[in-house]
């Protein structure tokens, strides 16, 4: 079996934005799962973690909570469904201009390559501004980030329209 690529070059194609913000939002949803188990099963208060991510759009105070609130888990929802979408589209936004969005296999490396970008971006840079989130480094949170990006690349690559290559035998 034999898989043609036409190689990596920047392309003037617009991506799907539909199929990215749909794999966006349904990838954030596969983080945030795997986020609170990985959570629930070390011990930890799976509340903290939708704390840390509501702390984005409200502001550090609500990381004084310990319990659950409506108000934390509607601003930690918000948020974390918003950047989902919006690394959705920059991910259907790489892998069209690239021409990355050819065959799954390719999608899905480059996907884990995008997520594991994402998580130094979310987890080195910008803990300059969000320093609770440092917290929140380690093995896990960059497994989840793969997945993350492999998620939103497989189902960017079978929502999108248009062609797609085939696996030739």
């Amino acid at each position: 079996m034999e898989l043609h690529l036409d190689g990596v070059r920047w392309a003037r194609r617009e991506p799907d934005w539909a199929a990215a913000a749909v794999s966006g939002f349904a990838a954030g949803a596969v983080l945030m799962v795997l986020e609170l188990l990985w959570a629930g099963a070390t011990g930890a208060n799976v509340w903290d973690v939708s704390h840390r991510i509501a702390a984005i759009l409200v502001g550090p105070h609500v990381l004084e909570y310990t319990s659950s609130s409506f108000g934390v888990g509607l601003a930690a929802l918000a948020t974390h469904y918003a950047l989902g979408i919006g690394f959705g589209f920059l991910t259907g936004f790489l892998l069209a201009r690239l021409r990355l969005d050819g065959a799954l296999a390719v999608a899905l490396a480059a996907g884990a390559v995008i997520g594991l970008l994402l998580y130094f971006v979310d987890f080195h840079l910008m803990t300059r501004f969000f320093p609770w989130m440092t917290a929140m480094r380690g093995g896990s949170t960059i497994l989840a980030h793969l997945v993350f990006g492999m998620v939103t690349a497989g189902l960017y690559w079978v929502l999108r329209r248009g062609p797609r290559a085939r696996w030739q035998h």
